[in-house]
């Protein structure tokens, strides 16, 4: 099994975070033990998996501005 495969389809949720002109919108999804993140606008391109933990960390890294979105 895939580590997306992981991911409850029904969990994918867009971003309040993506724009509205629909060329910077991110998916995020979960299971019980990941949590991915996808393009909105290429869905089969790809997601990116985290252990829940190092999601946490990410996020906040995120939202305390380490990088340059």
């Amino acid at each position: 099994m895939r580590n997306h495969d992981l991911i409850n389809p029904r969990t994918w949720r867009k971003s309040s975070r993506s724009n509205a002109a629909q060329d910077a919108c991110v998916e995020v999804g979960g299971g019980d033990r990941v949590v991915g993140v996808r393009d909105t606008t290429d869905r089969d391109g790809g997601t990116l998996v985290f252990d829940r933990a190092n999601w946490r960390e990410f996020a906040a890294q995120v939202k305390a501005g380490r990088f340059d979105l």
